[in-house]
């Protein structure tokens, strides 16, 4: 048996709602909030999964729905992962297929009467969601992006998270903290070994990952633990409050967004 058959499958990715679950839940609400989690398939290291984005957004959704009552939805599993094709496995998408994506599932929603939508972006070189979500809420459709960079640094501050935003860039301690939380089975040995710190990256979009590490890490994952997972995830839905009162307001406009 191979390695990778001895090793259990994630769970609990693709939501078990049937539609009257989502329409009973649709009952209870003044305007209904899906969150789409989006993740990537792309190299972490040798100690986590090419899946990694997408669990952490996937846990981060699991989060989210246990604590506030939205439609959650199955992931997108495949993004913008260009940065790191240098190393096998990883796979990408185009910018503007995910554009097209993440319009098409908003405006199926919308036909289903769920007119709100956040989604949850696991991977930071899926610049263009900022894009898609501007695009959507000029059009005076009700769309959000989260967690914001304030809502990370919110939680890694509760959870006592040591590396900075800017340091933790990639298979660092938040990454390795959520999944030894919610998916410690798929971590392979190593990460309590395998730091590595690049902060100057400014030619990143132009060179790729490959130019800054050889281990595929930015960041220290041997400061991670199952205990600041939990604490991030918590922090996390805790800050997702604001995105639900913020999209289901009566008011149209968005005069104030400061809170979220």
């Amino acid at each position: 048996m191979s390695g990778s058959q001895m090793r259990p499958a994630a769970h609990s990715l693709v939501p078990a709602d049937t539609t009257e679950d989502v329409r009973t839940r649709g009952a209870g609400v003044s305007r209904q909030v899906a969150v789409l989690p989006v993740g990537s398939f792309e190299q972490h290291g040798r100690f986590l999964p090419l899946a990694t984005d997408t669990l952490v957004a996937c846990a981060i959704a699991r989060e989210i729905a246990a604590a506030h009552p939205v439609h959650l939805l199955p992931p997108v599993t495949i993004s913008c992962s260009h940065e790191h094709a240098a190393w096998p496995g990883t796979v990408s998408i185009s910018s503007v297929t995910l554009h097209a994506v993440i319009r098409d599932i908003a405006a199926s929603l919308r036909r289903s009467g769920v007119d709100a939508l956040v989604v949850v972006n696991g991977h930071g070189g899926n610049y263009v969601l900022g894009n898609v979500v501007q695009e959507s809420s000029a059009r005076g459709e009700r769309m959000a992006l989260f967690p914001a960079p304030e809502d990370w640094e919110a939680a890694r501050v509760r959870a006592g998270v040591e590396t900075s935003l800017l340091t933790d860039m990639h298979a660092g301690e938040i990454e390795t903290s959520i999944l030894l939380h919610a998916h410690p089975e798929l971590i392979r040995p190593g990460y309590e070994t395998s730091d590595f710190v690049a902060d100057d990256r400014r030619h990143l979009l132009t060179l790729g990952m490959s130019a800054y590490t050889d281990s595929g890490v930015i960041g220290r994952p041997s400061l991670g633990s199952a205990e600041k997972g939990k604490e991030l995830l918590a922090s996390l839905a805790d800050s997702f409050g604001a995105y639900v009162s913020l999209l289901t307001s009566a008011d149209d406009s968005v005069a104030d967004t400061g809170d979220a």
